[in-house]
């Protein structure tokens, strides 16, 4: 039995919102591709508003961005994933059209 490793393609795109030269939040997706499908699908991550600037829109903004983003490179899913214990951020996502759908299983390499 062999064991093999080889490289697929990956790309990620990183969004941001900015006003007057000043980033105000941003987020990234990165397109993953496997055997299983013929288009990728999208992970986002890292969606960050600055504290400041909580509360307007930007967030909301920027994932829609996002999912708008993945349609346009024929993406077939979008996944966000989130921590437990976040029930209004939760709420949030479900309100951006996300469905609660599974668990997360990682191991942290630090």
């Amino acid at each position: 039995m062999d064991i093999r490793t080889s490289q697929v393609e990956t790309r990620g795109f990183r969004i941001s919102i900015e006003e007057n030269g000043r980033e105000l939040g941003h987020c990234f997706i990165y397109l993953i591709k496997n055997d299983l499908h013929d288009r990728p699908y999208a992970l986002l991550e890292d969606v960050y508003v600055n504290e400041s600037n909580r509360g307007q829109g930007i967030g909301k903004l920027l994932v829609k961005k996002a999912i708008d983003l993945a349609r346009e490179l024929n993406c077939y899913k979008i996944i966000a994933t989130s921590r437990f214990g976040r029930g209004e951020l939760h709420q949030w996502y479900q309100k951006l059209g996300f469905k609660l759908y599974g668990y997360e299983f990682r191991i942290d390499f630090e």
